[in-house]
């Protein structure tokens, strides 16, 4: 029979062993969202290679963890947890959506449903980026497309009327991102009436240098 004394031991022995394993897995939640979030940057910056290698990066993190939460459930599920796992299913839905123009599942990439339905929420704010990017680079029709996108994810979310109650924050997420697609498509309506009427002063200014009369030279006096 354990005395006092080695009872409290061991219980210290626990708590410093759960301590541990609780810094340990946050430090690995935070390593995950950062692969993450630097898989979005390379996506923007075009580099769909060092995306790639970033996500798997992140897989093996999450996958890691995954394997902790069996053991160790109440250190490893946290919100720190949940946000891990929402920015690195955003990664892998925008990589997939640029590269293939398809979603991911989430059987695919080994997440769970409100976690994948939140990180959709949050490829559109990624998309308002592409569409400004291809509206500075003068590519009106891109940026059309990725208004396109936004108002189609939206649009789906807002379909899922129990996801509402079921899915907590889709709802202030969804509103974000009505405010993100009308903001859009505010910029792309006011460069589609700059380039039309950069296209109507070209077309005034040939037919004035068509109808200008030339000048006679004097051999024709």
């Amino acid at each position: 029979m354990l005395s006092l004394n080695q009872l409290l031991k061991r219980i210290s022995k626990e708590l410093k062993e759960k301590e541990a394993k609780r810094q340990r897995t946050q430090q690995d939640m935070r390593k995950a969202i950062s692969l993450s979030k630097q898989a979005i940057l390379a996506i923007h910056q075009k580099r769909p290679s060092n995306a790639e290698q970033l996500i798997k990066k992140a897989e093996n993190v999450m996958s890691g963890l995954d394997r902790d939460s069996n053991t160790y459930p109440e250190i490893v599920y946290c919100s720190m947890f949940n946000a891990a796992r929402q920015e690195y299913a955003e990664a892998n839905i925008f990589l997939k959506l640029t590269q293939d123009s398809k979603l991911i599942t989430p059987a695919e990439i080994n997440s769970p449903p409100i976690d994948y339905i939140l990180g959709l929420a949050d490829v559109i704010g990624e998309y308002r980026r592409l569409a400004l990017d291809s509206l500075r680079e003068g590519d009106l029709k891109k940026g059309e497309r990725s208004l396109q996108i936004m108002d189609d994810i939206y649009t789906e979310l807002m379909g899922l009327e129990e996801a509402y109650l079921l899915v907590p924050g889709l709802r202030r997420k969804c509103d974000i991102a009505r405010r993100v697609i009308e903001a859009t498509r505010g910029d792309i309506t006011q460069e589609a009436r700059r380039n039309s009427l950069e296209k109507s002063l070209r077309l005034l200014e040939t037919i004035i240098r068509r109808r200008r009369p030339t000048k006679t030279s004097k051999s024709e006096r």
